[in-house]
C-alpha cells in the first residue's frame, strides 16, 4: 500500500473560468482548491478524478468550437 501523501493537482496557473469556475490549470472548482488541506485521501482522488473530467470536457468543447469554425 502507498502511505505517499496525494499531492496537490496545482501547477501554478490559478486563474478561473468566470462560466465554469474552474481553475484553467487544475480544473478544480474554488471550494476544492479552498479544502484542500482539509481532505482525506479518498477525497482528495475524488477532486482528482472529477478535475480530470473536467479537463478532458473543456478540450472536447474546445474541439468542438474549432471543428464549427
Amino acid at each position: 500500500m502507498n502511505d505517499a501523501p496525494i499531492e496537490s493537482p496545482c501547477n501554478d496557473v490559478c486563474k478561473l473560468d468566470e462560466r465554469t469556475g474552474w481553475c484553467l490549470g487544475c480544473y478544480r472548482t474554488l471550494a476544492e482548491i479552498g479544502g484542500w488541506t482539509s481532505l482525506a485521501d479518498a477525497d482528495r482522488r475524488a477532486v482528482i478524478e472529477r478535475a480530470a473530467a473536467r479537463r478532458e470536457e473543456a478540450a472536447r468543447q474546445r474541439a468542438a468550437s474549432r471543428a464549427a469554425r
